[in-house]
């Protein structure tokens, strides 16, 4: 009985979750529940949260690389919040991604078209 039951268990195939099967750090279950939960869409692609949820990583990784050059350039071996301030203000891109109205709130939102 044993040795059946060990040669089932070989042929089980180990569950990954999607960060680790996307190569991601950050985790793409909780991106998928946070646009779930948010009621903007009704309908989402299985590959919207990994797409977001790489997007995000790249640009914490930009961010954080560029605070590690800001760190070092003062003689620091941590980053500290000045560092990452420090990064976004002298890059342009980074500086108008994160400027106060670089996106627009619509005054209302949009209602939805009702099919006939």
């Amino acid at each position: 009985m044993s040795r059946g039951r060990r040669i089932w268990n070989c042929h089980r195939s180990k569950r990954h979750s999607r960060s680790t099967r996307a190569e991601l750090q950050f985790p793409v279950s909780r991106v998928d529940r946070l646009l779930r939960e948010r009621q903007g869409a009704q309908r989402l692609s299985s590959a919207t949260p990994v797409f977001l949820t790489a997007v995000l990583e790249y640009l914490t990784a930009n961010i954080l690389d560029l605070a590690g050059k800001e760190a070092g350039a003062s003689h620091r071996m941590r980053i500290s919040p000045e560092h990452v301030q420090r990064a976004l203000i002298n890059n342009e891109n980074l500086c108008h991604l994160f400027e106060p109205n670089a996106f627009s709130q619509p005054a209302s939102a949009p209602t939805p078209r009702k099919r006939k």
